[in-house]
């Protein structure tokens, strides 16, 4: 599967189910040029996981509400929750190593972790 273009148009609707991983780049941005084919090329092997592209220039508000400070920034969410964001582009290995750990996440022990702290919260 190839890359996709997200907006904040699109980016609730995607991020909603399976693993999504999104790209936030800007066409000026050295090392996002970098790391543009090694994300592309990545999504061509991996056809059940989304490969999406955020262009930061184009998207400054859902750019900034993510707080993305830097770029290239990756993220990856699993059926909407947010699994990983940093800055920095990665090299092939290093991006095909964070794929089988988004892959071995038990979801189901994440959203008993995430329902324990908003319990908490909300008991204080």
């Amino acid at each position: 599967m190839a890359t996709i273009n997200l907006t904040a148009d699109t980016f609730e609707e995607t991020i909603a189910e399976g693993t999504v991983l999104i790209d936030f780049w800007a066409s000026w941005c050295g090392p996002c040029r970098t790391f543009g084919p090694v994300f592309e090329a990545s999504s061509e092997v991996h056809s059940d996981i989304v490969f999406a592209k955020l262009d930061t220039e184009a998207n400054q508000e859902l750019s900034g509400s993510l707080g993305i400070m830097s770029i290239p920034t990756l993220m990856a969410f699993r059926d909407g929750i947010l699994l990983y964001s940093q800055a920095g582009a990665l090299p092939k290995r290093a991006l095909e190593d964070l794929i089988a750990q988004l892959r071995d996440v038990d979801m189901d022990d994440v959203r008993r972790q995430i329902e324990a702290q908003e319990t908490q919260a909300s008991a204080k």
